[in-house]
């Protein structure tokens, strides 16, 4: 074993498994403000600020592997709901507030972190719980 493993920047993607791939686009897209990459019938890319991508898979289309032109894509997938956190500026927690309240999406509860960030925390259609979360989540934000 190496004693340190080489650099990484950053999570470039993630992924939410989804029951229905064009609902879920379009409220990433209204309520979320992300930006649709591509999309086909198994999955949907989604431009995240800061050069983070957002997957959406259908629930159990990527149980088997993908063949590609570039090679084959290991199967993955999840069952129930998870989770995903957007950071956001402490200058727009309040309008986040209110677009949610806009867009008819239910604020599940409001958590002052220990180092002084606050969370906003809500469900997507499929029932992921995502977070808004300010500035003092971690020491790293």
């Amino acid at each position: 074993m190496t004693a340190r493993p080489p650099r990484i920047t950053h999570v470039l993607e993630t992924a939410l498994y989804v029951a229905d791939l064009d609902r879920s686009r379009r409220f990433y897209e209204t309520v979320i403000g992300l930006e649709t990459l591509g999309q086909d019938q198994r999955m949907c890319a989604l431009a995240v600020p800061g050069g983070t991508v957002l997957l959406l898979f259908r629930s159990g289309a990527s149980l088997h592997p993908i063949e590609t032109e570039g090679g084959v894509i290991p199967p993955h997938g999840a069952d129930g709901p998870t989770h995903l956190c957007f950071a956001i500026p402490v200058s727009q927690r309040e309008a986040w507030v209110a677009h949610l309240a806009a867009c008819g999406v239910a604020l599940e509860s409001r958590v002052r972190q220990s180092f002084g960030g606050t969370s906003l925390y809500f469900r997507d259609p499929d029932g992921h719980s995502l977070e808004a979360a300010t500035p003092g989540l971690w020491l790293t934000y």
